[in-house]
C-alpha cells in the first residue's frame, strides 16, 4: 500500500507519500480500505511535535477519522464483513502514529468503527468521528439536569458546530460564536441565538459553556456562578469565588455514541461539511491550505 508519512518532525514538506508494508488485521480487527480521511488540526501538531506527551519520534503515519470499505476481517469480529462500508475514529494518542488514517489500508480495531449507512458519501462520514464524539463527551461532562442556556463558542468549526446541534437536540436553548461571516451556516445548525466570535453573552449568564476555540476569559466570565466551563485546551484557572467549574474534554472511543451521530448526519438531524478534499499523495498541500487559514469546514484526503 502507499501511506503519507511524517519523515521528519516540521513543515508540510516532510509528509512524503511512500510504499509501506500492507497490514495484516489481527485478532479483533479489521482490515479497511481507506476512501476519505479527515485532516484536523491535531494532525498538524504533531507534524511539528507538539503534543501532550512529547513528540513522536518519525517516521510515523497521521490520522484520525477514515471512512471505507471493509477488505477482510481477523479472527473473533463479528459485525463486520468484507465490503461494508464503515467510518471510525482511530484513538491517535494511544496509537501515535502505528496505525494512521492516511494510508490506502488501515488495520483498525473493530470497536473503532461502525456502518456507514447506504447514500452518505464517505467524505462526509470521515468528517464526524473525532469532532462529533469530543463533542457528545463535553456534553456528557456537562452533565446537565434538565434544559439549560450554554454557549459553544467556535461554533463554525468542527467540535463547536456538532456540540452547537447536539445541545439543541438535547433541548437546551444554545448562544453560539461564529467565525465572521459564517453567521448563516451557524444560524443554520438550530441554535438560538448567534454571537460574533470575539463577543461573549453577559457575565454570569449561562449554566454552560463549551469553549472550543478557546476564548478562556470571555468564555469563562459567561459561566454562571455554579456553572461549567468545558474546554478543548486546557485554560487558566477562573476566579474561586465564582464557584465555576473547569473541565478539559478528551475524546474518547464510543462505538454506540458514533454509530447514532454517523445515522444522525445520513438522516440529516446533523449537519458537517467539507470545505475541500485533496488526493491522498497531496497530503502535504492539503496541510498548507490547512495553515493558510479561513477555512468553512473540513479538508478531507481522498483514495
Amino acid at each position: 500500500m502507499r501511506a503519507v508519512v511524517v519523515t521528519a518532525l516540521g513543515g508540510p514538506d516532510v509528509l512524503r507519500f511512500l510504499e509501506r508494508p500492507d497490514p495484516e488485521p489481527g485478532p479483533g480487527q479489521v482490515l479497511v480500505r481507506v476512501r476519505a480521511a479527515c485532516v484536523h488540526p491535531a494532525d498538524v501538531a504533531a507534524r511539528v511535535g507538539q503534543i501532550p506527551g512529547g513528540p513522536v519520534p518519525p517516521p510515523f503515519l497521521l490520522g484520525w477519522d477514515i471512512a471505507g470499505e471493509v477488505v477482510t476481517t481477523g479472527e473473533h469480529v463479528s459485525g463486520f464483513a468484507p465490503g461494508d462500508t464503515v467510518a471510525g475514529m482511530i484513538p491517535w494518542h494511544l496509537t501515535r502514529g502505528a496505525p494512521g488514517g492516511y494510508a490506502e489500508l488501515v488495520a483498525a480495531d473493530a470497536g473503532w468503527l461502525v456502518p456507514v449507512p447506504d447514500g452518505l458519501d464517505p467524505v462526509l462520514a470521515a468528517t464526524v468521528p473525532l469532532n462529533a464524539l469530543t463533542a457528545h463527551r463535553a456534553l456528557e461532562i456537562m452533565a446537565l439536569p434538565g434544559p439549560a442556556t450554554v454557549l459553544v463558542t467556535g461554533a463554525s468549526g468542527g467540535v463547536g458546530g456538532f456540540a452547537a446541534q447536539l445541545a439543541v437536540r438535547a433541548g437546551h436553548t444554545v448562544i453560539a460564536s461564529a467565525t465572521d461571516d459564517d453567521e448563516d451556516w451557524v444560524r443554520g445548525l438550530g441554535v438560538h441565538t448567534v454571537l460574533p466570535r470575539a463577543a461573549a453573552p453577559a457575565v454570569g449568564s449561562v449554566s454552560a459553556v463549551l469553549d472550543a476555540v478557546p476564548m478562556h476569559g470571555l468564555a469563562g466570565a459567561a459561566a454562571a456562578a455554579g456553572g461549567i466551563v468545558v474546554s478543548t485546551r486546557p485554560a487558566p484557572p477562573i476566579d474561586a469565588d465564582r464557584e465555576v467549574r473547569q473541565e478539559t474534554v478528551f475524546v474518547r472511543e464510543n462505538a454506540l455514541a458514533l454509530l447514532d451521530l454517523v445515522e444522525a448526519v445520513a438522516d440529516g438531524r446533523l449537519r458537517t461539511r467539507v470545505a475541500a478534499t485533496f488526493p491522498l499523495a497531496d497530503a502535504a498541500e492539503a496541510h498548507c491550505r490547512f495553515e493558510r487559514g479561513g477555512l468553512r469546514g473540513k479538508l478531507v484526503l481522498v483514495a
